[in-house]
């Protein structure tokens, strides 16, 4: 079984002993190995080429004279433990990207569209900028992009030494930095009629080639809804994030955005917690209308078994805002209330921001600075001395 560790299903990526294939193997005096090999579906199109690897390393060994294999199917619960491994693989040797190993990654998530998921990344980035962030927006909603307009940016993404400089918007005594396929087309109102492939090339170049800055302390990433080709590519390429679920009071959001919860979990991401978006209508005389049910919201977090971080109301100052590019959060009300309490819990709480005043890189890099300093202020007297002479 040793030889066929080397032997690795093309789509899954691990060798097929670990994902338990390679169900038995018997040996004949006369050098005829037999097989017993299972794969994941019986109709595998790549069958072939897992056939043309076992023989070649097999055939190799002193003493082999032929090699048959008997082919199989993994049941049910054999597939999900393979596909489980090898999601884990894949987890654990992820693509260099640009993204700072300092930086929290949070992917805002939905089951299903309309559920004010962009809304609600564009405020609590703003909520989080003001209060001092540095904060990363990466709009990888790639057919819905909606984040320029919401943010009040415009503006085109150039390259600067072979890197995206993302857009940039300071708020409060932070800032935002900003990419997203709203940049990069000539009309807000143009279709992308895109595929698996580019939209995984898309938000490959989002993570790989942008120019994000060394002290950011948070990427929000507007991810569009479901459990698509974007979804898992990020999830690929970004291990380490954490995700956040938007859902609304109505039941069926609730069921739909479950799935997304389990494609996160399969993929190794921590689901921090749940946001019930348009929880209630809060009319001007301040009476509160629970115009789309209750309890969607709760009722997730728990049967995904995570906290509920807040319940944000429906106010016209949340569409507004978006529409002219000044988040609701930045004002007062009860959502922008709601939406201020969900970023500082998110912040203090949740996901606090990696704390680098006392890490040993960073006060080499003090030192370093120090150093410099003196060196300079040594060449600037010796200058001056000489100057004098």
């Amino acid at each position: 079984m040793g030889l066929l560790r080397g032997v690795i299903d093309p789509e899954l990526g691990s060798d097929i002993v670990e994902l338990g294939m390679a169900k038995g193997a018997t040996v004949s005096d006369d050098g005829h190995i037999a097989l017993d090999i299972a794969l994941t579906t019986s109709g595998c199109p790549l069958r072939a080429q897992i056939q043309k690897d076992i023989r070649s390393r097999l055939t190799s060994l002193p003493g082999v004279t032929r090699v048959t294999i008997s082919w199989g199917e993994l049941n049910q619960d054999e597939r999900a433990e393979a596909m489980s491994k090898a999601r884990f693989n894949v987890s654990q040797d992820a693509p260099d990207t640009a993204v700072p190993p300092t930086t929290k990654v949070i992917m805002i998530a939905s089951g299903k569209g309309g559920v004010g998921k962009s809304s609600i990344t564009t405020n609590l980035a703003a909520a989080l900028a003001e209060t001092g962030y540095a904060v990363g927006v990466m709009d990888a909603d790639i057919w819905g992009f909606s984040v320029p307009r919401m943010l009040g940016v415009e503006g085109d993404l150039i390259a600067m030494k072979g890197k995206i400089q993302p857009v940039l918007r300071e708020i409060g005594d932070g800032r935002l930095e900003i990419v997203s396929m709203g940049f990069l087309v000539d009309q807000q109102d143009s279709a992308l009629m895109w595929r698996g492939l580019m939209l995984n090339r898309a938000v490959q170049h989002f993570c790989q080639d942008v120019a994000w800055s060394d002290d950011l302390d948070y990427l929000l990433i507007d991810m569009p809804p479901g459990t698509g080709d974007v979804q898992m590519g990020l999830a690929k390429m970004l291990p380490r994030a954490e995700m956040i679920i938007v859902t609304t009071p109505a039941g069926n959001a609730q069921k739909v955005a479950a799935r997304v919860a389990d494609m996160g979990r399969k993929n190794y991401l921590r689901i921090v917690g749940v946001i019930e978006n348009m929880s209630e209508f809060v009319a001007p005389d301040g009476s509160r209308h629970a115009l789309f049910g209750s309890g969607g919201g709760a009722a997730l977090a728990t049967d995904v078994g995570v906290p509920l971080l807040g319940t944000v109301p429906i106010e016209p100052g949340i569409s507004e805002g978006g529409d002219i590019g000044e988040p609701a959060v930045l004002g007062s009300g009860p959502a922008a209330d709601a939406l201020r309490g969900i970023a500082q819990a998110i912040a203090e709480e949740h996901i606090p921001p990696v704390e680098m005043a006392g890490c040993s890189a960073r006060m080499l890099d003090a030192a370093v600075a120090a150093l410099d300093a003196m060196d300079a202020e040594s060449a600037a007297d010796s200058a001056l001395q000489n100057t004098d002479e």
